[in-house]
């Protein structure tokens, strides 16, 4: 053991600038990976959320609205309402509705933008009555939308996924860039591992042949290497764990998560997870480079 720690010194004072760089670019690349785990738990936990809360808005025709359903320059009649209304309630995809009149709709427009100029851009009469629908399944909405956009008397079905779904699509789409971009670096990474590990046997190519001579085995002159490599590795995880948990405290846990209340954040065990994933992740990056490269260059 006193040989393998005093040729691991050795070999990271020798190779110091490589080893440098391997450490940087593992604390770059771990923590885009890092980054891109816990955008893909905020993004898995904002789904379950919002899918859950996904509701149709029928909205009703009024003398204002055109519509493919609508009679001109009148609102939908009563009885058009009561036909809605039943084909809701006979819907096994429908767990509740309400019905919304057009002062509720405008005392809501009110408060939603009581500080805003646009409060008073409209009235209480250009307004649609409308039902609101809670479904069984949030993913299950098709057939109950396709049935109330044909009904007389309906100006429009809108849906929270026409929403939704954009969003997450870019949401997704930054996630998995991120983490694209984070394994061209883990990458990067490995191959500096395997060219540090290819310069130092090179070097100790006189040494290494005397160990085999006198019968060390392979381990016994890996053993220096892994570590060196190892210590390498977890300098650099160590570093990104510590930017991706001041990140999360400070962007998440400071700031939005007091911004916006009404949106469930992440926390430490998320936070946890995409740790441990990424120590996990530079402790592989960090020996199958270098058992790879040393049982190719040991060969003297």
């Amino acid at each position: 053991m006193r040989h393998a720690l005093s040729e691991t010194f050795s070999g990271l004072r020798r190779n110091a600038g490589i080893t440098f760089a391997v450490i940087m670019t593992m604390w770059v690349s771990l923590s885009l990976f890092g980054a891109g785990i816990i955008a893909a738990q905020q993004v898995s936990l904002l789904k379950n959320e919002w899918y859950d809360k996904v509701e149709l808005s029928v909205f009703l025709c009024t003398d204002k609205m055109t519509g493919n359903n609508c009679d001109k320059g009148q609102d939908a009649t009563q009885e058009q309402k009561d036909q809605i209304l039943q084909a809701i309630k006979n819907s096994p995809e429908v767990e509740e509705v309400f019905y919304e009149s057009k002062s509720e709709a405008y005392e809501q427009f009110q408060e939603t933008f009581k500080d805003s100029p646009v409060k008073d851009s409209l009235s209480m009469q250009e307004m649609q009555d409308s039902y609101r629908v809670k479904l069984v399944d949030p993913q299950q909405y098709q057939g109950i939308k396709s049935q109330l956009s044909t009904m007389r008397g309906v100006q429009n079905v809108q849906d929270l996924h026409q929403v939704l779904d954009p969003i997450f699509k870019w949401l997704n789409a930054l996630q998995w860039g991120t983490i694209g971009l984070s394994v061209l670096l883990l990458l990067a990474a490995a191959l500096q591992i395997s060219t540090t590990i290819r310069m130092a046997t090179f070097t100790r190519g006189r040494e290494i042949g005397i160990m085999r001579l006198v019968g060390a085995s392979n381990f016994y002159i890996m053993g220096p290497f892994l570590m060196e490599s190892l210590i390498s590795a977890l300098v650099g995880a160590f570093l990104a764990a510590g930017t991706l948990v001041f990140g999360v405290w400070f962007i998440i846990m400071r700031n939005a998560q007091q911004s916006l209340q009404t949106i469930r954040w992440i926390g430490w065990p998320e936070t946890g997870l995409a740790v441990g994933s990424m120590l996990l992740v530079a402790i592989v990056l960090s020996i199958i480079p270098t058992m790879i490269s040393a049982r190719r260059y040991l060969k003297v």
